[in-house]
């Protein structure tokens, strides 16, 4: 008798996924508070655009540097245990294959079903080593074009995360009036992030949205409140 096939639905976040949240979340939230906290002091929107565009331009940079570095640090670290692990399992085997029979005692495995598999990753060992990079020490081989993917991708979203709430004082010659319309939009795109990065995250759509625009909210309150009492 036919059977329907089960098919399981787990979400995963991609890397990229992750690092759209990254860079947009800091994008809408640092130039926003900036903007907000020049407000307070001046009344020139030059002035808070010239401020803006380069707090966007150094922080695309700089989020987008730490993306890269971080890309190249799991790369680097990834080589580095890989080649130990090929040491040991050439120079240390019997100590590898205990490790191995370990793994799968965890499993509930017998020694008479472990015994096939030792002898299998004896006579392929680069498939051994695969064994143990992702079993004993949990790392997965990273793309290697993913530093450079990272940077550009958190530096991107950065920047257009960033002009969201600059673009009113580009439109609107008041500082005041501006900040109100900044307000506006900057809370209802830090909603919007918030409700997609709760669906792509796994989170509660709604909570995450609150939460989202709750944080830009008060870092924002917090800068006009700042330089409005210095000023």
């Amino acid at each position: 008798m036919p059977q329907t096939p089960h098919v399981e639905h787990h979400f995963t976040a991609s890397a990229s996924v992750r690092d759209v949240v990254i860079g947009m979340s800091d994008g809408l939230t640092v130039p926003f508070a900036l903007a907000a906290g020049l407000s307070g002091a001046v009344s020139s929107t030059a002035i808070i655009v010239t401020a803006g565009l380069a707090e966007i331009a150094a922080g695309s940079i700089a989020m987008g540097l730490g993306g890269y570095l971080a890309g190249r640090s799991d790369a680097e670290h990834y080589a580095s245990e890989r080649a130990r692990e090929h040491r040991e399992v050439h120079e240390k085997p019997a100590v590898e294959a205990r490790e191995v029979a370990d793994i799968f005692r965890g499993f509930g495995l017998s020694e008479e079903d472990i015994a096939p598999i030792l002898e299998g990753f004896r006579r392929h060992p680069q498939q051994w080593i695969d064994f143990m990079m992702r079993f004993e020490l949990g790392l997965e081989k990273p793309d290697p074009r993913r530093a450079l993917r990272s940077a550009l991708t958190i530096g991107g979203a950065y920047a257009v995360g960033g002009f969201i709430p600059l673009a009113p004082y580009v439109l609107v010659s008041r500082a005041s009036a501006a900040l109100g319309v900044s307000v506006a939009v900057t809370l209802a795109a830090l909603l919007a992030f918030g409700f997609v990065k709760g669906r792509f995250t796994g989170a509660r759509p709604w909570r995450s949205a609150v939460q989202t625009a709750l944080i830009g909210g008060l870092a924002a309150a917090a800068a006009f409140a700042i330089a409005r009492a210095v000023g």
